[in-house]
């Protein structure tokens, strides 16, 4: 009797750790610039997609701010997308290289309703692309996001042939009509720039090195938790090729 109680606690144990088991996933850490122009959502658009929250009126943002996305990838992989709000004030290039380090992928946010932000656009990714780079010196993926598009249905945003010649020229990696308004847009176009980032890391792994701290993109077990930021299933991507 002794022998089959010890067999039974034997294998109650074996059990609840192969059960245990099951439930670690790993963990990727990904840090995501938010740049663009003043005015043109970034922060609305962080909001919504971290929180699902919208408000009318933001202040602008100083300096930059953080916010955590976190993504149930699939069964074995748990994603961190750390978004920096960086401020789109003119006076802040001159501080980017600051902001831009380590960061392993971007987007850069214009507003279909006004054509100056639109103009701005080139700005940002040169100097996203002469600040930061992936390990083998290739620019990071960035991804344009026409922000704002419930309050127009006509406009640039709306050729597409222009704005994926446009995306193709400057170097980015797909383009996305946005509202953080009324949720349009935002998790199709975090999808689209998180397999990018994944496609990158298969092809040039991020070094554990001065530029790239053990906090970003490292993979490492988590105990899975139930998460409400869990991605919806994933949709059709617009992108230029």
């Amino acid at each position: 009797m002794k022998v089959t109680k010890k067999l039974r606690i034997y294998n109650m144990i074996l059990y609840i750790n192969m059960n245990t088991a099951n439930c670690i996933k790993k963990e990727k850490i990904f840090k995501v610039l938010v740049i663009g122009a003043v005015g043109t959502g970034k922060t609305s658009f962080i909001r919504r997609y971290v929180s699902q929250k919208f408000f009318i009126n933001y202040k602008a943002t100083i300096g930059s701010e953080l916010a955590t996305k976190v993504i149930d990838w699939d069964e074995n992989c748990k994603i961190r997308l750390q978004l920096w709000d960086i401020a789109g004030q003119e006076r802040v290039i001159s501080m980017t290289r600051v902001y831009y380090k380590e960061a392993v992928a971007a987007f850069v946010v214009f507003d279909v309703t006004r054509a100056t932000t639109y103009e701005a656009v080139e700005k940002w990714k040169n100097d996203l692309d002469s600040k930061v780079f992936l390990p083998n010196g290739s620019p990071i993926p960035a991804v344009l996001l026409a922000n704002k598009c419930d309050l127009v249905s006509e406009g640039l945003h709306s050729n597409t042939t222009q704005m994926n010649e446009f995306c193709a020229e400057k170097g980015f990696a797909g383009w996305f009509e946005t509202s953080a308004k009324e949720n349009i847009g935002l998790d199709e176009a975090a999808t689209f720039l998180v397999h990018k980032i994944l496609d990158n890391e298969s092809t040039t792994p991020i070094e554990l090195s001065g530029s790239h701290p053990p906090n970003n993109g490292v993979i490492r077990p988590v105990q899975e938790q139930h998460s409400e930021h869990t991605t919806e299933q994933r949709k059709s991507r617009r992108c230029c090729s």
